[in-house]
């Protein structure tokens, strides 16, 4: 029986601290994810805007799904992000997010001037 009780014992002052670190751990992660938002946000925000030559090299999305169930409710939504890949006459290239009437209007192997302002996609005019 004394390992029952050492058992008990040790789970019972145990739990606690575990709960509270991995309460401590999910809300670190997220005050982090803000923290790196704002700062990508402000750096985008003091770069400047550039127009360069750029060719789409290539197109992707990214689509999460989310099911909630509400009192024997099921609701699906879906979220569709879009992404577009530029290479400049250097060779260098850059993916920046676009809205989807963008990403629908752009075609691999498109070659125009790209206008950007950090990671911010602001337009692509062809040639």
């Amino acid at each position: 029986m004394m390992g029952f009780s050492f058992f008990d014992s040790f789970m019972s002052n145990a739990f606690p601290v575990i709960f509270m670190l991995m309460f401590i751990a999910v809300f670190g992660t997220i005050i982090f994810t803000i923290f790196k938002g704002i700062g990508q946000w402000n750096k985008n925000n003091n770069s400047p805007v550039l127009t360069v030559d750029a060719k789409v090299v290539a197109k992707r999305t990214d689509v999460s799904h989310r099911s909630h169930n509400t009192n024997d409710d099921h609701h699906y939504s879906s979220s569709t992000w879009y992404y577009t890949t530029f290479e400049v006459e250097s060779g260098d290239r850059m993916e920046l997010g676009v809205d989807g009437e963008e990403f629908g209007m752009l075609v691999e192997g498109d070659k125009g001037k790209l206008t950007f302002q950090g990671t911010r996609y602001k337009g692509f005019e062809r040639n």
